[in-house]
């Protein structure tokens, strides 16, 4: 860092790491400097030489001064700053402001660039972006914004999959660790939680080589009696041969739910394996004489796929089935009913006819409410049916991916733990086969294939944790971090559409696993209203249309004029945060076998109360809860055990103030201390106060330290060279505690202490120490 160069106070946004507003502690931004890109924690990271020189080449412009950042909804408050462009981000530094502002926005999370004509402010630009972010840029000039626009274009739409960020993207981690990111999810591991393998269900090899289903992971979940030959003749029946595998093994009853594609039926076609198939699957569940066949599709889309050859089962070819449609649109009409949704949320002063008007048009929780009630189905039909259900829609990896993934949660309490989540996306999204390539946008390609499936369940999850919410380990942010990391490219899990594909990209050798970032953030994600695993069995939603809420923290996030003032979230966070704290500074006392100072005595620097001191600080150490009592019912019993050493003053450690050779606190020479709180005594000069006769009192600097015995506190300090002065705040309310205004004693003489009324008898204390008044 430059010298003479003030780092100010750091402020995140919604991104957490990603993007956003953060410090200059990270140093300047100068083109010098401006391949130096963040990671997780902090930790700098540099692009490689490759990803610089691909890049390169489509930035024309690195950094342009004097540029806008306009405000949609106040237009008097626009920025004015410096816009870099590099390899990975567009990083924009707002000037105009008390304390300078960094906003990054990653290239992959840029959905669209829009080049508006030309005003008399200069040359607009629209940035919207797949993390909902919208960014409004005005350049002086029509040639800068030209310029920043064609590489924009480029630097957000990579053509090859080396040029997305993970494969540049280095946290500074060795190899091991890498390896072992990757290894913390192992699905076997949850198979066998569901107690699989079992008497009805196996794992089999048949598709080790990917020879059954390219777009299936090697291992899959059969019935026990499924033969090898049953399992290929069925995958040949089924579009892009994705067989009917198991998804969710409900032990409690052997009722499963799996998944598959649809049928190649057309309007007559059979398969005797396919059929056995199903037979054996609903064999696998003793205590059920049918199984439920789920088409999600609307029955319109499912019969025209019949003339294409393809459609759904007939009942009449499979015995002891139960067909059922749900109803589910495409990804086409998800996609048109997203764009609908950010269209009503980018309008500048709606009226509330407006708004409504708009958020029903758009149809948005409509689908969202079809995509819940699907899940519902399975979970009742699992659950109060004890029958089996098989889950397909087209091919098998949007909509089936919802629904099944959405019913684990319903059912399974280990869903809903940040460990379970993981699992659960990595099971039924990663390694069955989810286009997360296409749907997301990653590389240059057909934007047809663009929709939002994966935004549907993740808001699905948001929409249960609202009538839920003591159910879930995570909260909200835990969610948009997953949703943000789904478009960032930067970690590896979200590339690529299937296992063979990964494997193919070497995804596991040359990026890292975002599952160990999250949990490495666990305490900012953690949900503090969460009641515990067995709090909750199955879920039970209610779907009727006022159950359903419009979902500001994801679609109007970095709007932040719209979010209310007080979040109750982060309070409550921050009373965790504080906990911990103070549990930890409570365990460094206990480790070290240190006695907290006993406030609730008075000091003297006569001799013999110096060793009447020390005597007793050379007693065994007890716990804080050993303390004699205090008699003031005001104040809290345990407000003896503030450690002067864990005060901090604006973030740096304050030095220790003097202790007895038994590390027994003491005072220093002239100050008297008021036993009711900290407060010393003697504010004018004399000995002890550090400072000359007649020399102006500097004014307090204030301190905020945990006490590690106070459940929930916290102690204001306010530190002068002569002495302290707390303020505790507990559950009760504030309360100031100061020091009386009143003379010094003269030299040589020992001043007088105030001392509580009744004062407990202490056995190593004896009668009060020579020299001790009372007043």
């Amino acid at each position: 860092m430059a010298a003479g160069h003030v780092a100010p106070s750091r402020e995140e946004d919604a991104s957490r790491g990603l993007e956003g507003e953060i410090s200059r502690e990270r140093g300047g931004l100068g083109p010098g400097r401006a391949w130096r890109e963040a990671g997780p924690a902090g930790a700098a990271t540099t692009a490689p030489a490759q990803l610089r020189d691909a890049t390169m080449e489509h930035i024309t412009i690195p950094k342009v001064e004097n540029v806008k950042l306009l405000d949609r909804y106040a237009a008097k408050r626009s920025a004015n700053g410096t816009l870099y462009l590099t390899a990975t981000h567009l990083i924009y530094v707002d000037v105009s402001a008390e304390v300078r502002k960094e906003t990054w926005i990653l290239h992959h999370h840029i959905a669209s660039v829009e080049k508006l004509p030309l005003t008399p402010a200069g040359c607009p630009l629209l940035l919207r972006c797949k993390n909902f972010r919208v960014a409004h840029f005005v350049f002086g000039s029509e040639r800068e914004g030209h310029a920043v626009y064609t590489s924009l274009l480029k630097l957000s739409q990579p053509v090859k999959p080396d040029e997305l960020y993970a494969f540049a993207y280095n946290p500074k981690s060795s190899k091991d660790s890498r390896e072992s990111g990757w290894k913390l999810i192992d699905l076997r591991a949850d198979y066998r939680r569901m107690g699989i393998p079992n008497e009805y269900w196996q794992i089999t090899e048949a598709n080790k080589n990917y020879e059954v289903c390219s777009t299936y992971p090697p291992d899959l979940v059969v019935p026990k009696t499924a033969s090898r030959t049953t399992v290929v003749g069925s995958a040949k029946f089924r579009s892009r041969g994705r067989i009917p595998v198991l998804s969710y093994f409900y032990k409690e009853n052997n009722a499963a739910i799996c998944r598959c594609s649809q049928p190649l039926s057309g309007f007559s076609a059979r398969c005797p394996e396919d059929e056995q198939m199903l037979q054996a699957i609903s064999q696998a569940n003793p205590g059920s004489p049918f199984m439920y066949v789920v088409d999600t599709r609307p029955k319109l889309n499912a019969m025209a796929n019949r003339a294409a050859g393809k459609g759904y089962e007939n009942e009449d070819n499979y015995a002891n089935i139960r067909f059922k449609f749900i109803g589910i649109e495409n990804i086409h009409v998800m996609r048109s009913s997203l764009q609908k949704l950010l269209e009503v949320c980018e309008m500048k002063a709606p009226s509330m006819s407006d708004f409504l008007a708009g958020l029903e048009n758009s149809g948005w929780l409509r689908h969202i409410k079809a995509v819940m009630d699907a899940g519902i189905f399975l979970a009742q039909a699992v659950e109060r049916e004890k029958a089996s259900v098989l889950v397909h829609c087209s091919d098998g990896w949007d909509r089936t991916a919802q629904v099944c993934s959405l019913a684990g949660i319903l059912l399974d309490p280990f869903y809903r733990t940040f460990k379970g989540l993981m699992v659960l996306i990595e099971k039924e999204w990663m390694s069955m086969g989810h286009k997360f390539s296409q749907r997301c946008g990653h590389l240059e390609g057909d934007p047809k294939e663009v929709s939002p499936v994966f935004t549907q369940f993740v808001e699905c999850v948001w929409q249960l944790m609202e009538q839920f919410p003591c159910a879930f380990e995570f909260n909200e942010r835990f969610l948009l971090e997953i949703h943000d990391h789904a478009f960032s490219c930067q970690f590896g899990n979200f590339l690529g559409t299937c296992h063979k594909e990964r494997e193919e990209l070497k995804i596991y050798e040359k990026t890292h696993s975002l599952w160990p970032f999250l949990l490495e953030k666990k305490q900012e994600f953690r949900n503090p209203l969460y009641k515990g695993f067995t709090a909750y069995g199955t879920l039970q939603p209610n779907t009727f249309p006022f159950s359903f809420q419009f979902w500001c923290g994801m679609y109007n996030r970095f709007d932040k004029g719209m979010h209310p003032k007080q979040s109750a979230l982060d309070h409550l966070l921050n009373c965790l945060r504080q906990k911990t704290e103070l549990e930890e500074n409570t365990t460094k006392l206990e480790n070290v076998g240190q006695r907290p100072p006993d406030l609730s005595r008075p000091f003297s620097e006569d001799p013999g109360a110096r060793r009447a001191t020390e005597k007793t600080s050379a007693e065994p150490p007890r716990s804080p809860q050993a303390d004699v009592p205090s008699e003031d019912p005001e104040l809290p019993e345990q407000r003896s055990c503030l450690d002067p050493s864990h005060l901090r003053v604006a973030g740096t450690a304050v030095p220790p103030l003097p202790t007895s050779a038994a590390g027994t606190f003491r005072p220093g020479p002239g100050a008297a201390w008021n036993t009711r709180g900290l407060a010393p005594l003697g504010t004018g000069p004399g000995p002890g106060t550090g400072r000359p006769p007649g020399r102006p009192r500097p004014p307090p600097r204030e301190v905020t330290g945990s006490n590690p015995g106070s459940s929930g506190e916290r102690a204001r300090v306010s530190v002068s060279p002569i002495g302290l002065a707390a303020d505790y705040r507990g559950g009760g309310g504030e309360r100031e505690v100061a020091p009386p205004s009143r003379p010094s004693a003269p030299r040589g003489r020992a001043p007088r202490l105030l001392r509580p009324p009744s004062p407990p008898q202490h056995p190593a204390q004896g009668s009060a120490p020579r020299g001790l008044g009372t007043d």
